[in-house]
C-alpha cells in the first residue's frame, strides 16, 4: 500500500511527537477504523432487521411513547420498554 508523501510526513511527525513508531501509529489507526466500521455495520444491520420486522408485523412505538420512556430512564426511573402495538 502506498501512502501519499504528505500524509507519510504527517504520520512521521506525529509518531515522533508521541514517541512511537510510524508503523505503530498506522496499525493503531487501522484497528480503530475497523472497530468503528464494524460497530457502524452492526448498527446498520440492526436497523435493517428492525425495518423488516416492522414491515412484517406492523408493531411499533410512537415517537412520543419512546421519548417518554427515554426521559424516564434519564431521570433514573428504571422501567421496561413500552409494549409495541399495531
Amino acid at each position: 500500500m502506498k501512502i501519499d508523501p504528505e500524509i507519510k510526513a504527517r504520520v512521521q511527525r506525529l509518531a515522533e511527537a508521541r514517541h512511537r513508531s510510524a508503523h505503530w501509529l498506522m496499525r493503531e489507526a487501522v484497528e480503530q477504523y475497523v472497530e468503528r466500521e464494524e460497530k457502524r455495520e452492526s448498527f446498520r444491520q440492526a436497523g435493517l432487521a428492525a425495518w423488516a420486522a416492522y414491515q412484517e408485523t406492523g408493531l411499533h412505538l410512537t415517537a412520543a411513547e419512546a421519548d417518554a420512556w427515554l426521559a424516564g430512564l434519564e431521570t433514573g426511573k428504571d422501567a421496561d420498554a413500552p409494549e409495541c402495538h399495531g
